[in-house]
């Protein structure tokens, strides 16, 4: 059975380098006081640079709360933006109150992080956050879970998914059912307005209005011979 977006908190998956556009690092940093005025937790990939440092720095900026899961391997490695391992560093300067969660892989790491939250909200990002987006997708496609994946589309960053989300479809390796299991949130007509637009509010509109049926999944998850089940509970 699907589990449900019981928990409040909201998994971001971003870029933990800035991009080249300032309207990327506005969006996330709308997104992330947005949170924090809503008493929503983020969960995110735990680096402090990048479009990721960005996001939630503007949670603890709010006061809000921020839970960063980060492999093992990544933090010792001086983190995904590169650097030393003191860039990283848990509990560094400004952001000792961040909830850091240290994991064996980066399957942990996606693995807790879904199950922690109880929606995903993508802004611009490279392989990893393809990668995330696309695999969470994926869970609620199934069935694994029943939560909205929320795509702010900044500058039109999305646009090339969207459009191979509609070939799956069109040639029939996608359900139409399944087509709207991610929500693109595209902002102003004008590209020019992308800047100041409210993103944090676009998101979490997005993320309540979110419905779709968890009898739509294509399996149903039910405990194994060990007892264990592979459906992930927020918490």
């Amino acid at each position: 059975m699907a589990s449900e977006a019981s928990s409040k908190a909201v998994a971001v998956y971003c870029g933990s380098w800035p991009g080249t556009e300032k309207a990327f690092t506005s969006a996330a940093k709308s997104l992330g006081h947005a949170l924090a005025s809503a008493n929503r937790p983020l969960v995110y990939g735990g680096g402090s640079k990048g479009i990721m440092g960005v996001v939630s720095g503007a949670v603890l900026e709010g006061n809000g709360k921020a839970t960063g899961i980060i492999p093992a391997a990544m933090l010792a490695a001086g983190g995904e933006g590169g650097g030393t391992v003191d860039d990283v560093r848990l509990n560094e300067p400004g952001r000792e109150k961040v909830e850091n969660v240290v994991v064996g892989s980066m399957h942990e790491r996606k693995v807790e992080m879904a199950r922690r939250a109880g929606a995903f909200v993508g802004l611009p990002g490279g392989f990893g956050t393809f990668e995330e987006v696309l695999e969470v997708s994926t869970w609620t496609q199934l069935g694994i879970h029943n939560k909205p994946v929320v795509l702010l589309n900044v500058l039109g960053f999305w646009d090339p998914l969207r459009q191979l989300i509609n070939n799956g479809v069109n040639y029939g390796f996608i359900k139409t059912i399944s087509k709207d299991i991610i929500i693109f949130v595209d902002g102003p007509s004008s590209h020019a307005d992308h800047e100041t637009f409210n993103w944090g509010e676009a998101a979490l509109q997005a993320v309540d209005g979110w419905k779709r049926d968890p009898g739509h999944g294509l399996f149903r998850w039910t405990a194994g011979a060990e007892g264990k089940t592979d459906a992930l509970e927020a918490t």
